[in-house]
């Protein structure tokens, strides 16, 4: 059923180099989830992989002493949107892997398979961008580091070096503290579908909770990769909490959004549903921070 060269084992994150450096044009292979599928439909027949299944040592979601929440690259869909950190500081994050595919996909798929795919698509992706996430390489030089922005080159391509493994994605303190967010999936099912669109928008209001103190969104299918609305985001920074702000912001995505047509839906749909998410999932993030609407 699968056509496989060989399969080696990593017994530690330091092994995983290892077999990395000996076998470069070796597949990593997690949850498997995308991986047998590209094998089964012959889009990687033939090739060497190295199983990372059983590295503890990068699964489950904790914090750093300096406050940053730490998800190991091997934490589940499920695993995640039940952590107890998660739900605490940014619930939105669970919220988002929980519409990946069904519940069997959800079981044995990761963030750090979702991620290192470079597909725009992804749902985790939008909502890392928005809160602002890093994303932790280990290698043969140790471990590097970089805003999630950086690790997106283009289209289906992540940046990970010769020898490298993604071991964490990292959001920091100063990106979760005090934010509240909002995810919305565009597709044409309500499961088990890939997104046309998908929208991540987080705030953080002032202590009287009438003013935007800071404002993020981004966007899955709205470009080659997933970026960030920079101008809507300098938009709301500083101002007065309003249903005409909201209108604005979504308005002020357009300046930095640059879908495509496909057979899923036309450019021009997908702008439309892009201002019109970026205005409900602000609402609701204001809404989620205290604020009045």
């Amino acid at each position: 059923m699968y056509d496989i060269k060989a399969l080696y084992q990593a017994k530690s994150v330091e092994d995983a180099v290892a077999l990395r450096l000996a076998h470069p044009e070796a597949q990593i292979i997690a949850g498997g989830s995308d991986v047998l599928v590209q094998m089964r439909e012959g889009r990687r027949a033939g090739k060497e992989l190295i199983s990372i299944q059983t590295l503890d040592e990068i699964r489950g979601v904790s914090m750093d002493p300096d406050g940053t929440l730490r998800i190991g690259s091997l934490t589940s869909f499920s695993h995640i949107t039940r952590a107890p950190l998660i739900q605490k500081y940014i619930n939105v994050l669970g919220e988002a892997v929980d519409q990946v595919g069904g519940p069997q996909i959800r079981n044995i798929g990761t963030i750090g398979g979702n991620t290192c795919n470079g597909v725009t698509s992804a749902d985790s992706a939008s909502t890392l961008h928005a809160w602002d996430a890093v994303v932790e390489l280990t290698g043969p030089g140790g471990i590097r580091r970089q805003p999630i922005q950086e690790f997106y080159l283009r289209a289906g391509v992540v940046d990970i070096r010769e020898g490298e493994l993604q071991t964490a994605i990292l959001i920091p303190r100063e990106s979760y503290e005090n934010c509240f967010g909002n995810y919305i999936k565009y597709a044409m099912r309500s499961a088990m579908d890939i997104a046309t669109l998908g929208t991540s928008v987080n705030v953080r209001l002032s202590a009287d909770q009438k003013t935007v103190e800071r404002a993020r969104v981004a966007f899955g299918v709205a470009g080659p990769v997933p970026l960030r609305a920079v101008h809507a985001e300098e938009l709301a920074a500083g101002q007065p909490v309003s249903l005409e702000l909201a209108e604005r912001f979504a308005q002020a995505v357009k300046e930095d959004i640059n879908p495509r047509d496909s057979w899923r839906a036309a450019k021009d749909f997908r702008i439309h549903i892009a201002v019109e998410s970026a205005k409900r999932a602000f609402i609701a993030s204001v809404r989620l921070a205290g604020g009045a609407l």
